[in-house]
């Protein structure tokens, strides 16, 4: 398994994958800040493929939907990894903050615009956010919702179940 740290804008997220990576004992790919994020990814997918890794994972950014700069450089990563690899990428995964509520309808949509999205995981459920928008895009999108992330710990990042998280819609706290 790889990791490359294609977010290369965002102070410290590059440092942040790098301690992922140590503490999972997973290898990071990484350039410089304000590096091109395109770059990070064929490197990363060029070392893995030499290296007969079979799982390789890509932190594109959290990029604003309503940046067209933006949301060309995530079309661009797509591109470039098809270089390396024809088939690339497996699987898109749209990570969405699960306290953004109905903004996320937009964020997916934009999304969907730029690349194929395979799967959701909505995040932040360990506060006062719901995330309950999540189902409609999951319905208008096509695609399923794979995680649900509850906190910042490594176990924290945990396999979406339907039926619990629809219980949890309704629960009410006293």
């Amino acid at each position: 398994m790889y990791l490359g740290a294609a977010d290369t804008f965002r102070a410290a997220a590059v440092e942040q994958i790098c301690i992922w990576g140590e503490r999972v004992g997973v290898p990071v790919i990484k350039q410089q800040m304000g590096s091109d994020p395109a770059s990070v990814a064929f490197d990363t997918l060029s070392s893995a493929k030499a290296n007969g890794a079979d799982v390789v994972l890509i932190d594109t950014a959290g990029r604003l939907h309503n940046k067209v700069g933006l949301m060309n450089e995530l079309k661009k990563i797509k591109d470039v990894m098809k270089k390396v690899v024809p088939t690339a990428p497996d699987e898109v995964l749209l990570v969405l903050d699960g306290s953004t509520g109905q903004n996320a309808f937009e964020q997916a949509k934009q999304f969907s615009a730029v690349t194929q999205i395979t799967s959701l995981a909505i995040t932040k459920l360990d506060g006062t956010a719901k995330g309950g928008v999540v189902i409609g895009i999951s319905d208008q999108l096509q695609v399923p919702v794979k995680y649900i992330g509850l906190g910042e710990g490594m176990e924290d990042l945990q396999p979406f179940d339907r039926k619990q998280f629809v219980d949890s819609l309704f629960k009410h706290e006293a």
